[in-house]
């Protein structure tokens, strides 16, 4: 709707001095397209869909109130509008009166179009008791102003109505589908955290397409700064992007379990290979403790445990589940099992290190003997008694059983020396050699 500006010529005329005639003319053309262009706006108003799903809604909070005192403005706009409508009649009727008008016309014309008191629609809802007077340029004013709140509540009704109910439904189907696919992996309420999600997940959707069926204004969102244009905002969508981040939350939750449900047979697989290992390494550590426990004497074994019993059975619950297709309770077990099955086998290699310790020490200190007693041999010394009848002592303890491994590496040491001593002895001095 657009807003009645000055008649042409009132600039250069006192307030009081009467149009002539081309400016008069000028003033009913521009009068006539003036209503044409409100009509047309009242009739697009009166059409559009938004006013049309007010009336048939049953409205609650906001709306209803808005709407309600939108309904009373409305009934004024019509009524202001049918002033309007008898004010342009007289004007055209006065202009038509004859072919050319008189200065009595035209004074008449005037007091019309400029300052003509003409009984317009008082307050919203008020009736025809509550009819106020007004100029022809104050009842547009009025109209433009009632047109432009109803026609705000409405558009913004039907921007919230075009926007919310259409993507909640499209939420709903996928969450129908997700809620489908987690019955069919066993994620149900009461069982796991994602099925109780998916229950409330439904019923806010299901709270929130009512409440913005029967409450759309209470869904809208007007500018920081406000806004001239109707239907200046933005519907609200803080609930909706809440709950679609809530369901691809549980979505992909969904997807774990399934993927635990494509391999969860190579998984608990790979379980049993690692606990095999593991008690394959701790049978070996009990083994070599005995072993150690015969030939080393004077040193500490440590005992070695036997296999987990807690994760053999963890095991074979895992393995209950997957025939059960349990899988929203496999998915958090085998989690546990790959991490305590990898720490089992671990501690099973490090009680085996542990254990054949002393083995090693063993097998160091034999490796040393014979190191030594080689490099003697090649320097021509093996036939020196003091190394020999050192290395003979050192070896008959580190060939005996039990080995006491702390006189045998005393031993090695004294060997060490009178070798060392040996080959120091045997250096060319100053001035010899070849």
């Amino acid at each position: 709707m657009g807003v009645l500006g000055p008649f042409p010529g009132s600039a250069e005329r006192p307030p009081g001095q009467a149009l002539d005639r081309e400016e008069a003319d000028r003033a009913v053309e521009r009068l006539s397209a003036e209503y044409e262009a409100i009509e047309s706006s009242l009739q697009a108003l009166q059409d559009h869909a938004g006013r049309r799903l007010l009336e048939g809604a049953e409205l609650t909070g906001v709306t209803a109130e808005r709407w309600a005192a939108t309904e009373r403005s409305l009934v004024a706009l019509w009524a202001d509008f049918d002033a309007y409508t008898e004010t342009l009649e007289t004007v055209r009727a006065l202009r038509e009166r004859r072919r050319w008008l008189s200065p009595d016309d035209l004074a008449e014309l005037t007091g019309l179009l400029r300052d003509a008191q003409i009984p317009a629609g008082g307050a919203d809802g008020a009736g025809s008791a509550g009819r106020e007077l007004c100029t022809l340029r104050e009842l547009v004013a009025r109209l433009n102003a009632r047109y432009a709140r109803a026609l705000d509540t409405i558009v913004a009704a039907d921007a919230v109505w075009s926007t919310l109910p259409a993507r909640i439904d499209l939420l709903a189907e996928e969450l129908r589908r997700t809620r489908s696919l987690a019955h069919s992996v066993g994620v149900r309420p009461g069982t796991h955290p994602s099925g109780d999600d998916l229950e409330d997940i439904t019923g806010e959707l299901t709270r929130l397409r009512a409440e913005v069926i029967a409450d759309p204004l209470a869904f809208w969102v007007a500018p920081a700064g406000g806004s001239a244009a109707p239907g200046g905002g933005r519907p609200d969508t803080t609930r909706y992007d809440r709950a679609a981040r809530a369901l691809e939350d549980v979505r992909r939750e969904i997807e774990a379990v399934l993927d635990v449900r494509q391999d969860a047979e190579a998984r608990l697989m790979r379980l049993r290979d690692v606990l095999s290992r593991a008690e394959r390494t701790l049978t070996e550590a009990r083994q070599a403790r005995g072993e150690v426990l015969a030939k080393i004497a004077s040193c500490e074994v440590p005992a070695v445990s036997g296999p987990s019993t807690a994760l053999h059975e963890q095991l074979a619950a895992a393995a209950g589940f997957r025939r059960r297709a349990q899988w929203h309770r496999l998915s958090p077990l085998l989690d546990r099992l790959e991490e305590s099955a990898e720490d089992e086998l671990l501690r099973a290699r490090e009680s085996l290190t542990a254990v054949t310790a002393p083995l090693a020490v063993r097998a160091e200190l034999r490796g040393r003997l014979d190191a030594y007693r080689a490099e003697l041999a090649r320097r021509g010394l093996a036939g020196d008694p003091l190394p020999g009848e050192r290395y003979d002592a050192a070896r008959r303890l580190l060939w005996s059983a039990p080995c006491d491994l702390r006189a045998a590496e005393a031993a090695v040491a004294r060997y060490q020396r009178a070798a060392a001593e040996a080959l120091a002895g045997d250096r060319p001095g100053p001035g010899g050699g070849a």
